[in-house]
């Protein structure tokens, strides 16, 4: 990988971020009546998309909205702008991405024409949000905020609105436990306007279908695992290479399974959790590889897994995969919607790099070019560490884009311990193992898993 793509100005990206930013602040403090000074950014924002199909609906939402007289049609082209706008970024970050990686950049895929969604309960979903949206996150409370939820009862029974459901329903809950608004210290201002403005065109009629899926039949050869941890919530997420039976080119794939999960659960206890509903996780644990028959796979790359589609195959080095097939794997190209920098999580494969400590942590200098490492998000579920991540010599790792600047984060790392070179994986503990740490940390789930079963019984008993 060439590093030197990935350190050059973007043009137009300061632009386009100062642009997001602007409106953001309007979100913050509420669009029913913007003050002279908000108007001015509210302008500047409509102009940043000046010259595209929405610069007519956005400049009219623009002055509509600045007068206190914008209706759900005008939020809407608001939240098309901003979304539009991160995705200009976004897509300008991933040409980077592939200039470094040297990878083709994959071709869009036809979407469905989509429209059988129940419009009722979609335009009530709408109401809400634009509710929010005059209200602002300084001025919330528990009456507004509650009104999400007879909402989200009525979607969550229909599979087809069952993303946007729990979308409302997770903004909802940060926002309920950070009422009232107006006493908030800070404000998670670019998180809470992103699922804003994403649930908002979710709500058009048709907007949460995905491209037609297709099927796949091949070897699939395990990269690393991405952990994400919530309170409630637990899903791990792995990135692939998938060699086709025919012969045809290899191509990127991820496989995501999630879990509910009580917050005593954390740690290597997590993979209890998760084991039951993929097997990939086995394979991924102990080095091995899957054979796939006819696995559907959405046109973003995402596998629908299904452990009947699949069995365990023979053994594969991650770290060969790495060097030798993943420089040639095609990618996917994203949804529409899913076009934001925050989603950019490229696996790339790192040697040759010198490490340096700085004040703000890890950085690999690759070319004489450098890379900020982002060790905050190495799981605790695994054996890999941030003193393992100094101390290697080669690294399989997602690029992404965090604070203005791309950074690696580490899914497992080649190092040196007593003379003997070694892998260490964050996902290694997936399938199980006899690490003592991991060994530990199971054991405590186990007895958290008890504790909380026999309390459960007592309830239903009572």
């Amino acid at each position: 990988m060439h590093a030197d793509p990935l350190t050059e100005p973007v043009p137009g990206l300061e632009e386009a971020l100062a642009a997001v930013d602007g409106f953001d602040a309007l979100l913050t403090d509420g669009l029913l009546r913007p003050r002279a000074a908000q108007a001015g950014d509210l302008f500047a924002f409509a102009d940043a998309v000046a010259g595209t199909p929405l610069a007519t609906r956005v400049g009219e939402a623009a002055e509509k909205t600045a007068a206190g007289a914008a209706g759900e049609e005008h939020f809407v082209a608001l939240a098309a702008a901003r979304t539009a706008l991160l995705g200009s970024v976004h897509d300008a970050l991933t040409e980077r991405v592939h200039a470094a990686t040297g990878r083709t950049p994959a071709e869009d895929v036809p979407r469905p024409a989509g429209g059988g969604d129940p419009v009722n309960v979609l335009a009530a979903a709408r109401s809400w949000l634009c509710d929010l949206a005059r209200t602002g996150w300084r001025g919330l409370d528990h009456e507004i905020v509650s009104g999400a939820a007879p909402v989200v009862s009525a979607m969550l029974p229909d599979p087809s609105l069952r993303r946007l459901a729990v979308l409302l329903d997770g903004l909802a809950t940060e926002l309920a436990a950070c009422c009232p608004g107006a006493a908030l210290e800070r404000v998670p201002v670019r998180r809470w306007a992103d699922l804003w403005s994403r649930a908002l065109l979710l709500t058009l009629p048709g907007a949460a279908d995905v491209a037609t899926t297709d099927t796949v039949t091949g070897r699939l050869l395990p990269l690393g695992v991405d952990l994400h941890e919530h309170a409630t919530a637990v899903q791990a997420q792995v990135h692939a290479v998938l060699e086709p039976a025919d012969g045809g080119t290899a191509r990127l794939v991820r496989a995501s399974v999630s879990a509910p999960k009580p917050d005593t659960v954390v740690g290597a206890g997590l993979w209890q959790l998760l084991r039951p509903h993929m097997s990939l996780l086995a394979a991924v644990g102990e080095g091995g590889t899957m054979d796939l028959d006819g696995m559907p796979v959405t046109a973003e790359g995402d596998l629908i897994w299904d452990d009947a589609l699949a069995r365990t195959g023979g053994p594969a080095d991650p770290f060969v995969t790495a060097r030798v097939v993943l420089p040639t794997a095609a990618g996917a190209a994203p949804a529409p919607l899913d076009r934001h920098p925050a989603r950019i999580a490229t696996p790339v494969f790192l040697e040759g790099y010198a490490v340096s400590h700085e004040d703000h942590g890890l950085t690999f200098t690759v070319a004489g070019h450098p890379l900020a490492v982002d060790t905050d998000r190495i799981p605790a579920a695994g054996p890999l560490t941030p003193e393992n991540v100094a101390a290697s010599a080669a690294c399989i790792g997602l690029l992404r884009w965090d604070a203005g600047a791309f950074r690696v984060q580490p899914l497992a790392v080649e190092t040196t311990v007593r003379k003997k070179s070694l892998a260490i994986h964050a996902g290694s503990w997936a399938g199980g193992t006899t690490d003592k740490a991991g060994v530990k940390g199971e054991k405590a789930a186990t007895d958290a898993v008890a504790v909380l079963r026999e309390r459960a019984g007592r309830l239903l008993r009572a």
